[in-house]
């Protein structure tokens, strides 16, 4: 799981914006703006979920879970 405000984060540390995460995972510039102006955690389909978060692993940003070890 992502949250909007991971997903904000993880765009200022990489220094990219929408478009460019778009782009990095495969989807569309709507869909990233959608997902960022979600509250909580990010809803959506499965897959896109997938290629965002895939997208920022490739780019050096590793999300981890609440309460897990870093």
């Amino acid at each position: 799981m992502i949250t909007s405000a991971q997903m904000r984060a993880a765009r200022a540390l990489l220094g990219i914006d929408q478009r460019e995460l778009a782009d990095l995972a495969g989807v569309s510039l709507p869909t990233i703006q959608r997902m960022e102006s979600s509250n909580g955690i990010v809803r959506g389909v499965i897959n896109t979920l997938t290629k965002v978060i895939e997208a920022l692993d490739r780019a050096g940003v590793e999300l981890i879970a609440d309460n897990a070890a870093s």
